[in-house]
């Protein structure tokens, strides 16, 4: 009987990541990731202004500035052992393998955790008023939801405008589904020009009323009325996106710091583990210039 040959490939297929660019799109307080708080420094009423004014001396009045603090937080991951025979026996590099996933797993995490902060800071909330399409923010979600459509942007546009944040530098952030419901609602020449506002390099898939979209996987899950969950997934959880303008939010990122114990005697090989400090803030105590846009149920 013949015998078949095998072969291994040497590259490892590894998993797919979403993307995470539109962490960049904020103000960078990574310099003082060392520290346990960070003070954000809140300028107090401005003051009155009187038209021709007759009394003098006017009334002095002080100015009371207060301030927004945020707490640093610490990641890290499970250790993780590769056995010497790995190193020796597999046609892949598992240990590369294994520092390349850990980092990536653990900045996603971070991310994500700054993503919910921000999305908590919310000063208002937008629900979705398109026609009404299968749940999908997760397996068990059931019903039907109001998708979202360029009416929602035009009310974004609104707020926006109506809470005199600057023009330039708002970035909407949906998930897959929710970002092709907006693509299905624009005219043709909305989408073409929509898709000429793109710029892959910084994660911007289109460009539409003045602010730039970026999309990922999922983004967050809302309950049923509009606020961000934090228990166990329900049948009536909702998807949910992110509005906001650069200078409302910050991010804080550490470096991630790699622990290892080479060629452990009782384990037979190599133990790694990995951390990372960061945190994140909206940075007006008002609120303004963040938007958390909830898919609502449909009625």
């Amino acid at each position: 009987m013949a015998l078949n040959t095998e072969i291994w490939v040497r590259t490892l297929v590894e998993q797919f990541w979403p993307d995470n660019s539109f962490i960049q799109r904020s103000v960078d307080h990574s310099a003082y990731v060392n520290n346990h708080t960070v003070h954000v420094p809140q300028g107090g009423a401005a003051p009155a202004v009187t038209k021709n004014r007759t009394e003098y001396p006017a009334t002095i009045k002080e100015r009371t500035d207060t301030d927004l603090t945020y707490n640093l937080d610490k990641f890290d991951t499970e250790p993780i052992l590769v056995h010497q025979l790995d190193l020796v026996e597999l046609s892949y590099d598992k240990r590369t393998s294994i520092l390349r996933q850990a980092k990536t797993q653990l900045q996603q995490e971070v991310q994500m955790s700054i993503l919910k902060i921000w999305a908590a800071g919310a000063g208002t909330t937008i629900k979705t008023t398109g026609a009404g399409e299968d749940a999908h923010v997760h397996a068990t979600a059931t019903g039907k939801r109001k998708a979202f459509c360029r009416a929602d942007v035009m009310a974004l546009h609104k707020q926006m405008n109506m809470d005199d944040v600057p023009a330039e530098g708002r970035t909407v952030l949906l998930d897959a589904v929710m970002y092709d419901q907006l693509l299905n609602s624009l005219t043709n020449a909305e989408n073409v020009n929509f898709l000429a506002g793109a710029d892959p390099q910084r994660g911007v898939l289109g460009r539409f009323m003045g602010f730039d979209f970026m999309m990922r996987s999922s983004v967050l899950t809302t309950a049923a009325g509009g606020t961000l969950k934090t228990g166990a997934a329900a049948a009536t959880d909702c998807a949910a996106g992110l509005c906001w303008h650069r200078d409302s939010v910050a991010r804080a990122l550490g470096e991630v710091v790699a622990f290892e114990n080479i060629k452990d005697p009782t384990y037979y090989g190599d133990i790694l583990s990995f951390a990372m400090r960061a945190g994140g803030t909206h940075l007006r105590s008002d609120k303004k210039g963040i938007i958390l846009i909830h898919q609502a149920s449909e009625a």
